[in-house]
């Protein structure tokens, strides 16, 4: 079991020390952007093989209908052996047929029918649609893994003038948050709903399914065996965070973390800070009743253009 000392990384301030933290050769930027996009896909393509039990639905039925066009996930469909990892053979053409899938979805205007620069599929596309490229705003990345490649808020931050937090358990990011951007803070931290020092994490071979849960973290949900190792790690509650740093509002809240979204979100006080917009990964009825109990709704006209995260806002403005 490694410990990860509790740790705030300024960068307005001073500079880290030279060299490479530990472990950090699994998401070193040398690393072929090829192996990132398996790394991420796995990860997105769980997404995909959610049950319909965990489908977040419009109306009565466990199985609302998918955008037309959208490729299949052969990841589902295939059945590992035993105790073995399955082989994502044409994992990148899967994903590259998706994003095809969803850019030829009908209704696609203004920023939405730009080509995204930095997020995995189109996230940073629907963000800006919302905000209008509102300029100056403030955000919480939580689970943010890479600075730029496959990031939601990159965008914000290099072309609109935005800055926030940025947050994820796996302290090797903050190298990476220091260069690539300096305006923001990088926190090393599990969020959930209370804070501690001495939290478990897992840390997956596969580092972007590291999760609080072991069965995330190992590749269960797709029928993988990945090696998984048990790591004690501080954990804080956004509501802690943001008092100790002094922040009121927030505009927007981007959560990626693996299923332990809900947990976060039960130290988070959304009515005090009210954000915006909210994206969460997955399509879950519990996030969704969550944000229902807290006036906020999913944003339906978003909902063809991504299968993997639902875009929250208050119910008047989700409504709109």
């Amino acid at each position: 079991m490694r410990a990860i000392a509790p740790k705030r990384l300024d960068f307005g301030s001073t500079p880290l020390e030279n060299g490479v933290p530990m472990q950090s050769r699994l998401i070193e930027p040398r690393r072929s952007a090829n192996m990132l996009a398996v790394v991420l896909g796995i990860s997105v393509l769980i997404s995909f093989g959610c049950s319909s039990e965990e489908i977040v639905t419009e109306s009565a039925s466990e199985n609302p209908a998918k955008p037309a066009g959208v490729a299949p996930d052969p990841a589902v469909k295939a059945a590992p052996r035993p105790g073995k990892t399955p082989k994502y053979f044409n994992l990148r053409d899967t994903i590259a047929k998706q994003r095809e899938a969803l850019r030829n979805v009908p209704g696609r205007t203004g920023i939405l029918a730009e080509k995204k620069r930095y997020s995995l599929f189109d996230e940073e596309l629907i963000i800006r649609d919302f905000f209008q490229d509102r300029r100056s705003g403030f955000f919480v990345d939580v689970g943010c893994a890479w600075p730029v490649m496959a990031n939601n808020t990159a965008y914000l931050e290099k072309h609109l003038g935005w800055n926030g937090f940025a947050i994820d358990a796996l302290e090797e990011y903050a190298e990476q948050w220091q260069r690539a951007r300096p305006a923001s803070k990088f926190f090393a931290y599990l969020v959930a709903d209370k804070s501690s020092d001495d939290s478990v994490f897992y840390r997956s071979e596969n580092v972007g399914l590291s999760s609080a849960t072991r069965e995330r973290a190992d590749g269960v949900h797709f029928g993988g065996a990945l090696n998984v190792e048990e790591i004690s790690i501080p954990s804080i509650s956004l509501n802690d965070l943001l008092d100790r740093e002094g922040i009121t509002k927030i505009d927007l809240l981007a959560m990626d973390i693996e299923g332990h979204e809900l947990t976060a979100l039960h130290g988070f006080d959304i009515e005090r800070f009210r954000p915006d917009l909210v994206v969460t990964e997955g399509r879950r009825p519990d996030v969704a009743a969550y944000f229902a109990e807290h006036g906020y709704g999913a944003i339906k006209r978003y909902l063809a253009f991504d299968t993997v995260n639902v875009y929250y806002a208050p119910v008047e403005v989700a409504a709109e």
